[in-house]
């Protein structure tokens, strides 16, 4: 096990030092391949209709420097994942019983302006037209891949880089409404010195929405380092992670007919957990099921949150673990977890 899996939680905040780099070659799959880790902990008999507890949590790929923003992609010529590994500014593709290669390079830091930094893509999902979306934390930026799925290329269109005609912080990820807005998170994690960056330009961290149109409106720039995001089966409220040392927390909010969030609440508080031995990590990257329940990364890996805010499972990686997506048929989670990609079966 590496000296690097339990670096300090400023690491994570930091989404790894943007100035670091590896080589594409260091990034193929090393010996832990399909090696099965971790632990599955039932705090919940309704958990049981979700997952075993005996379900095993495999390792499909690893060696990366710090993985991100999965998204699962359905193809008729076979389904596969894309997620990031946003140090090494590549997008990776996972393809269950074929395993792991390098899908984009160049996936979120393409030298858009003078000075910026390294950090590649974070967030990635689909929008109605089955483009790719990304959240580029290097160009700061949110981005749509000017290219089919089947042909990348690091030819991006531009869907929002400023607000108020100052650059963005570092778009992290996003949920699509069944409208076509999104709704996004920009915290300062992709710049090289956080939230004291002298690039910084924005006075405030935000949770945004931009709409079909391309208006974007600024919905809350009171959460100091927002994170994972994501939206209920009925579109009434809105999730937010808070990945913040002081107060680690999951927001929830309700949306108001014209797009707005209201009605600031917590959903849950990680604040006892964070720092305790075996709960390494934050609250980060989410995926709504289809029951309305909500897998979410948090301190020991992913937790398994009823809509009401009870905790019924985790599901412990022994990594610190940023994000997570469901297959199609939801029989199957995916988590990127430090530098690996891993899955556990779902019932």
């Amino acid at each position: 096990m590496r000296n690097t899996l339990y670096i300090a939680t400023a690491l994570l905040l930091a989404g790894c030092n943007p100035n670091s780099s590896t080589s594409v070659e260091d990034t193929a799959i090393i010996a832990d391949v399909n090696k099965t880790t971790g632990q599955i902990e039932i705090l919940a008999p309704k958990a049981l209709n979700f997952i075993d507890e005996n379900a095993q949590i495999t390792i499909h790929g690893n060696g990366y420097k710090w993985t991100e923003g999965p998204v699962w992609i359905d193809d008729k010529s076979g389904d596969y994942l894309l997620f990031s590994d946003i140090p090494n500014n590549t997008i990776i593709k996972y393809q269950p019983n074929i395993g792991t290669s390098l899908y984009l390079e160049k996936s979120g830091a393409t030298a858009l302006y003078d000075g910026d930094y390294s950090q590649g893509s974070n967030g990635l999902l689909l929008n109605q037209e089955n483009k790719l979306v990304l959240m580029q934390q290097g160009d700061r930026r949110v981005a749509v891949m000017n290219s089919p799925l089947s042909a990348p290329s690091n030819n991006f269109d531009t869907l929002a880089s400023h607000y108020q005609k100052l650059r963005l912080n570092s778009p992290n990820d996003a949920v699509f409404h069944s409208d076509g807005s999104l709704y996004f998170t920009d915290p300062p994690y992709g710049l090289a010195d956080g939230i004291k960056d002298k690039r910084k330009e924005l006075n405030h961290q935000g949770i945004y929405r931009l709409s079909k149109t391309g208006e974007l409106t600024l919905l809350d720039d009171t959460v100091t380092y927002p994170n994972g995001i994501g939206l209920s089966l009925d579109e009434k409220t809105l999730y937010v992670a808070v990945s913040d040392e002081e107060h680690p927390v999951w927001l929830a909010y309700d949306i108001e007919e014209n797009g707005t969030i209201t009605n600031k609440r917590t959903f849950y508080d990680a604040k006892k957990f964070v720092g305790v031995e075996g709960e390494q990590g934050m609250p980060d990257g989410m995926a709504l099921h289809s029951s309305g329940n909500i897998f979410a990364t948090g301190p020991g890996g992913v937790w398994l949150f009823t809509p009401e805010g009870k905790v019924l499972a985790k599901i412990r990686t022994g990594k610190l673990t940023a994000n997570c997506t469901l297959s199609s048929d939801e029989k199957t989670l995916y988590m990127t977890a430090h530098d690996t990609i891993m899955s556990v079966p779902l019932l």
